[in-house]
């Protein structure tokens, strides 16, 4: 009897410890910049949502580099444009997001000779890349 009890008291205790653990997993919103010196288009991506990622201690987006090949293969791939250096944005906060997305964009917008062209969310999208 007395190892019965024992056995329910730690029960209890990992189900209620289980249960008040939370997830810092929570969606993230990313876009992407690819420009090239030898070209005057740059591609820009959509906002999209990246769910269930959980930033670094010094929050970050791990694997960042992977969401930038992933762009940068679409672009080999789709438009054959081999040399194009990929940007990753990111934030927990939309509104942050579209803020930053605007100046950058604008930036591009105002330059002389140089194409924006937004690759939209149903030709290309972010991937959670599988570790």
């Amino acid at each position: 009897m007395k190892y019965v009890n024992i056995f329910l008291a730690l029960f209890v205790v990992i189900i209620c410890s289980s249960a008040t653990m939370k997830s810092k997993e929570k969606p993230v919103y990313v876009f992407g910049m690819a420009a090239s010196f030898n070209d005057s288009i740059v591609y820009c991506t959509d906002i999209q949502v990246v769910d269930s990622v959980e930033l670094d201690k010094s929050n970050f987006l791990p694997q960042r580099s992977d969401y930038a090949y992933q762009m940068k293969n679409y672009l080999a791939n789709t438009y054959q444009k081999e040399n194009y250096t990929c940007m990753i944005y990111f934030s927990e906060n939309k509104k942050k997001l579209e803020k930053e997305a605007a100046k950058v964009k604008g930036q591009y917008k105002k330059a002389p000779g140089m194409v924006l062209q937004t690759l939209d969310a149903s030709s290309f999208t972010f991937k959670k890349p599988n570790y």
